[in-house]
Parts: C-alpha cells; sequence; structure tokens
C-alpha cells in the first residue's frame, strides 16, 4: 500500500506530460516525436536557439496550437479539444500586452472580470499581486509611465492574478537590459517559489535558463537533446550539440591511443600535444574522439608550472578584461586558438595581471576537466 508520500510525490510526477507529440506545418516539422514529464511546482525551462521548436511546444501547452500527433495532459487531463481558456493554464507573452488605457490596477485586474468573485474579492487579490511584485505604490499609474522592468512585473502579477496551475512565459525578460534582466530573474524565481505555481518558460538566453529553472530540456530541429538540471546540463552535457550550445567550450579532434582504467590518451593534433582525460565511457585505441573542455578549466600561468602532464604552451593573441573576470585567446604552436576563462578574484594592477597581449604563457588541463564524444570534432 502507498503512503501518503507517495501519493503526494506521485501527483507531483508527470503534473505536465507530453507524450510523442509531433506538430508539422505543411511538410515542415517543428515538434518532433516529443516526450516529457514537469513536475508541479517546477520551473522548467524550454532552451533552444531560433526555430528549435520551444515555442511551437509552449504554444500547444497554451491551446493555441494543436499536436498533429501525441497527447497532453494537464494535471491528469487530456488537453485534446480544450479550448485556451478553457485550460488552467496562462501565458505572459515577451511584448507584455498591457492595455495602455488603463491603470496598473486595472491591467492586473482584468483577468478576472469574469470569474466568480465579489469586487471586495477582486480587488483584494489585485492588492495581493501587486505587493507579491512589488508595485503596490504605483497601482494608479499607466503603462507608458513605468520603467521596462515595472512593465514586466505588471504583466507577471496579471498573469497570476487568476492563479492558473501552469503559468507560460515567452522569453520574459527579452526585452530587458542586462542589469535588469538578471536582477529581474532572482525576482521571478522568488514569486514562484511563493506562489508553488509551475512555471515553464521559453528562452534563447542560457544565463536566464540556467539561473531561473530546476531543470532545462535543451531543444534542437523539434528534438529534446537533453533534459536535466543546469549544473548536469553545462558540467555532462550529453553530445557535442549541447556541449557547444551551453556555455563556451573548445572543442578539437583526436583519437585515443592508450587506455589504462578510467583514463584515456588523446593524441590531439591541433593542439601539438596528447592529453590523459578521465572518463566514465568506454573507448578503444584508435578510435576517432572530440575532445572538449571549458574556459574556465584552463589554468594559465607564465611561471613554468612543476607538473608535465597535460601542458600545453602558448602565445596571449587576444585579452579581454570584464571586470569580474578575463578572457584570454592562447595561439598554440600549430596556430590553434584554445581560449581560457579567469576569474579576478583579487583586485590586481596592471603589472600584476595574470598575463597580457603577447606573453608567454603556460596552459594545464587537469584530466578531470576535460570532455570525450565518440566522433570527430
Amino acid at each position: 500500500m502507498e503512503t501518503e508520500e507517495q501519493n503526494t510525490e506521485s501527483s507531483k510526477a508527470g503534473f505536465i506530460r507530453i507524450e510523442s507529440v509531433t506538430k508539422k506545418f505543411s511538410d515542415f516539422v517543428a515538434v518532433d516525436n516529443v516526450s516529457l514529464d514537469i513536475n508541479k511546482g517546477e520551473l522548467f525551462a524550454l532552451l533552444g536557439g531560433s526555430g528549435c521548436g520551444k515555442t511551437t511546444l509552449l504554444r500547444m501547452l497554451a491551446g493555441f496550437e494543436s499536436p498533429t500527433s501525441g497527447r497532453i495532459f494537464i494535471d491528469g487531463q487530456d488537453m485534446a479539444g480544450v479550448a485556451p481558456y478553457d485550460r488552467p493554464v496562462n501565458m505572459m507573452f515577451q511584448s507584455y500586452a498591457l492595455f495602455p488605457h488603463m491603470t496598473v490596477s486595472g491591467n492586473v485586474g482584468y483577468g478576472l472580470k469574469h470569474e466568480a468573485m465579489t469586487p471586495a474579492q477582486r480587488q483584494d487579490r489585485v492588492k495581493e499581486m501587486l505587493s507579491l511584485v512589488q508595485l503596490s505604490h504605483l497601482a494608479d499609474r499607466k503603462p507608458h509611465q513605468l520603467s521596462g522592468g515595472q512593465r514586466q512585473r505588471v504583466a507577471l502579477a496579471r498573469s497570476l492574478a487568476k492563479q492558473p496551475k501552469l503559468l507560460l512565459l515567452d522569453e520574459p525578460l527579452g526585452a530587458l537590459d542586462k542589469k535588469l534582466r538578471e536582477h529581474t530573474q532572482f525576482e521571478i524565481s522568488n514569486i514562484q517559489y511563493k506562489m508553488g505555481i509551475t512555471f515553464v518558460v521559453v528562452t534563447h538566453d542560457q544565463e536566464e535558463a540556467m539561473t531561473l529553472a530546476s531543470r532545462i530540456a535543451v531543444m534542437d530541429q523539434g528534438v529534446i537533446r537533453q533534459i536535466g538540471p543546469p549544473s548536469h546540463i553545462y558540467e555532462n552535457p550529453s553530445s557535442k550539440f549541447v556541449a557547444g550550445f551551453i556555455g563556451s567550450i573548445n572543442m578539437v579532434g583526436g583519437e585515443i591511443i592508450n587506455v589504462k582504467g578510467d583514463t584515456v590518451e588523446v593524441l590531439a593534433p591541433t593542439l601539438g600535444h596528447s592529453l590523459q582525460v578521465s572518463t566514465s565511457s568506454t573507448f578503444s585505441v584508435g578510435e576517432k574522439v572530440s575532445l572538449a573542455v571549458r574556459p574556465e578549466k584552463i589554468s594559465i600561468s607564465r611561471k613554468r608550472p612543476a607538473t608535465t602532464a597535460n601542458l600545453l604552451k602558448g602565445t596571449v593573441q587576444d585579452f579581454g578584461y570584464f571586470g569580474k573576470d578575463s578572457l584570454y585567446r592562447i595561439k598554440l604552436p600549430t596556430g590553434h586558438l584554445l581560449s581560457v576563462n579567469t576569474v579576478n578574484a583579487q583586485r590586481l594592477s596592471g603589472e600584476e595581471a595574470t598575463a597580457t597581449w603577447e606573453d608567454e604563457v603556460y596552459l594545464t588541463i587537469n584530466r578531470d576537466a576535460a570532455m570525450l564524444f565518440k566522433g570527430d570534432a
């Protein structure tokens, strides 16, 4: 017999269930046989480039598009034939779509007009939502009197006012500048946590997805390439595509020349060197592979390190200082350029910087830092 705790966990799992969903527009396949479970109360991100199918999938959840084949369930109910206005779903559009002639309060309360509520209850709900997004003091203003970030929060409050089971957000922060976008990411996460409503966010911004979401689905050409927590997708990408799409990466072709336990030696001609790599996958001597390492996983020094393992030598060709970190492009003797990222953890003068243009430097790659994928780069 299942315990109450097991029943609760079971009800959370698969709150949104997408089963073998395909969407075609004439001969074009926008979404290709996608299956996906999203848990109750989760903040989930659909991440991918333009045309990958993420917005089409979101529109099918909202009911604006119907699957060509497959089924969508929300809280156990099959959504086939259910109109958008009858779904327990609300959607926040990228443009925010606020009514310019209405006040902030009017915009937030607009969707409550046809709800079974008294005027006093509607007023209380509007006040509650404005308090949640910290806009109570701007209740009587019109949208044109607000900043971009404030308009974004009004749109979010309006979307939450009807207390949907599911909130869909289509590129919610795309219109904001970088600083405001970073601040608003945490605001959205905190609001979602307080409300306990399931959020599904569509975005092409990797940092946005990794900051907001507890899990991410990376999409490409209508297919989900990998699903997992941000840290897992970043540190353990399942394919060369995911490794290249999430964050920055150095990727070169190589060949396995030695296998010893969980350590393989890879000869990488473009690096002019062989590297030892720890791996849990099985590789054979002579097998072609792609060797990948993220820029921040490479150590850089003007002094030659004591270690000789996985040691490369090169010259600084390009150098970018970004305050919190610095990016180097190191030219190896083969002519290949490697990107190296360092965190500026201490306040340094120019003379004390790790390296600068045309400096000769040494690069060290820990055997646990590199990743291997089958097939040449």
